[in-house]
C-alpha cells in the first residue's frame, strides 16, 4: 500500500546469476564479482542511466573479510556515480528481502526515487579462521620488538593450533544445524519421507519446465569463464531433470541416520550465486519511461524462538503481512515459498491449514524453487521477487506473496500487487 505521502513503490525489473552448486562451476568467481556482474547486466537491461541511482542495498551472509561491504562494491561500478551510498546487511536466508523492504522503506520515506537492491552468496569461497590460540600468537608475534621474542611466540604453537575453523550452518543459540531442526520439525508435524521427495521432485520438475519454456533463463545473466576454454555458464546446474521418486527414495537421511527423513534429495543444497532488483517510486517510474511489473504492497518480519520449530515463523508472519495489505490468502493468484527443506515448506503450508486456509499447490511455486534452483543465503529472495513479479505479469495476477524462513528463527514475507 502506498506511505502516508501516497509513495508507492514498484518492481520495475530483476535478473541473477545462474544459482550453481558450491564447489562447482562457479567456484573460482568471487561474490563480489558476482553481485557487480548482476548489477551491471539489469543496469543495461533496462537501459538505466546509472546516475539516476539514489541507493544501493546488498544482501550477504558469509562475507569476505577483504570485501566486507559488498554493496559499496557493486555501487562503485562504472556505470555509476562515485558518490552513490550502499551498504550491506545480514539477515540470514531474508537477506535480499531485507535488501528490498528496506529499500521501499526509503523511498515511502521520500529518501530516495531509484533504489538497486539485491544479494550475493558464494558458499564456495566462505572465510576459513584460524584457532583462537593461533591468532593470539600471531598477535604476540606481530607485537614483537625482537627476533628473540619472536620466535618465543611461534615456539608456543602446537599441532592442534593449526587445524582450521570453518564456519558451522548452525544456530549459536542452540549448536542445532538447520538440518536438524528440519527433522525436528518434521517429526513433530509428521511430515513423511514419502511427502518430502513428492515436493522435492514436484521442484525438480516445474524448475526443468520453466527452464526448458525461457521463462528462468530468461532471468539469468551469463557467467563468461575466467580460464579460457571453460564453458560460459548459463543456466542453474542443481536441477535435476532425470530424476525420480524411486531414486530420492535410495538416499540415506543425513541428520538422524536411524529415524530421520530430510536427505539430500529433499534439501536444498548450498548454491554461488547473485541477484539483483531494481525498485523505483511509481511516478519516478512512469517519469523515466518504465512500466512496473509489481508494486510492493505490504511486509512484515516476525521471528519465533529458535530452540522450538526454527523455520515456521512464516506462520505467524504471512499472516501479519497479509493483514497490512488488507488482502486475504484466498486473494493470492500466485504464491512463493522458500524451500530450504520440504519438510519446512510442507511444515509451514501445515501451518497456514491449520488457520483454516485452503492450500492450492497449482500457484505454489509455479516454476519450482531452492530445492531444485539452489539457494544462495543471500541471493534468494532477489529471485523470488523477480520470478514472482515476472510471473504475475504473465499471468495478470493481481495479488502475489513471498514467504521466506530464515536462520535464528526468523521470516520474512511480501505482498505483491499488479494494480
Amino acid at each position: 500500500m502506498p506511505g502516508g505521502n501516497g509513495r508507492r513503490v514498484a518492481v520495475v525489473a530483476g535478473c541473477r546469476t545462474p544459482f550453481c552448486r558450491a564447489g562447482t562451476v562457479l567456484k573460482d568467481v568471487r561474490a563480489v564479482d558476482l553481485a557487480r556482474l548482476a548489477a551491471r547486466e539489469l543496469v543495461h537491461r533496462t537501459n538505466l542511466d546509472g546516475a539516476e541511482v539514489d541507493q544501493v542495498i546488498w544482501g550477504q551472509v558469509v562475507p569476505s573479510a577483504l570485501v566486507p561491504n559488498v554493496g559499496r562494491e557493486v555501487s562503485l561500478l562504472p556505470q555509476f556515480p562515485k558518490e552513490i551510498p550502499a551498504y550491506s546487511l545480514n539477515r540470514a536466508c531474508a537477506s535480499a528481502n531485507q535488501a528490498v523492504t528496506a529499500a521501499h522503506d526509503q523511498i515511502v520515506l521520500g529518501h530516495a526515487d531509484v533504489i538497486l537492491a539485491g544479494g550475493v552468496e558464494s558458499l564456495s569461497d566462505i572465510p576459513i579462521l584460524a584457532s583462537r590460540r593461533l591468532a593470539d600468537i600471531l598477535v604476540e608475534a606481530s607485537k614483537a620488538k625482537t627476533a628473540v621474542q619472536r620466535v618465543k611466540a611461534f615456539a608456543k604453537m602446537r599441532p592442534r593450533d593449526l587445524i582450521p575453523v570453518s564456519p558451522a550452518i548452525a544456530e549459536p543459540s542452540t549448536g542445532e544445524t538447520m538440518g536438524q531442526s528440519a527433522e525436528k520439525m518434521a517429526k513433530e508435524n509428521r511430515i513423511s519421507r514419502e511427502a518430502q521427495d513428492r515436493w522435492a521432485l514436484r521442484s525438480h520438475q516445474l524448475a526443468a519446465q520453466g527452464s526448458a519454456d525461457g521463462r528462468l533463463t530468461a532471468e539469468i545473466v551469463p557467467v563468461f569463464p575466467s580460464r579460457p576454454g571453460d564453458p560460459i555458464v548459463t543456466e542453474d546446474n542443481g536441477i535435476r531433470r532425470d530424476t525420480s521418486l524411486e531414486q530420492m527414495a535410495k538416499l540415506k537421511p543425513v541428520f538422524d541416520r536411524r529415524y530421520g527423513s530430510v536427505t539430500a534429495a529433499n534439501s536444498s543444497p548450498l548454491t554461488d550465486g547473485a541477484a539483483a532488483v531494481l525498485l523505483m517510486n511509481g511516478e519516478a517510474a512512469r517519469a523515466l519511461g518504465y512500466e512496473p511489473l509489481a508494486y510492493v504492497r505490504s511486509y512484515a518480519i516476525g521471528a519465533v524462538d529458535p530452540g522450538w520449530q526454527l523455520l515456521q515463523a512464516p506462520v505467524f508472519t504471512v499472516p501479519r503481512a497479509l493483514e497490512r495489505a488488507g488482502v486475504a490468502w484466498k486473494d493470492l493468484g500466485l504464491i512463493e515459498i522458500h524451500e530450504a527443506f520440504a519438510a519446512q515448506v510442507l511444515s509451514n503450508l501445515k501451518g497456514f491449514e491449520e488457520r483454516g486456509w485452503e492450500i492450492n499447490e497449482d500457484i505454489i511455486n509455479v516454476m519450482g524453487g531452492s530445492i531444485a534452483i539452489g539457494h544462495p543465503f543471500g541471493a534468494t529472495g532477489g529471485r523470488l521477487v523477480t520470478t514472482l513479479a515476472n510471473e504475475m505479469k504473465r499471468r495478470d495476477v493481481q495479488f502475489g506473496l513471498i514467504s521466506v524462513c530464515a536462520q535464528g528463527g526468523m521470516a520474512s514475507a511480501i505482498v505483491l500487487e499488479r494494480r
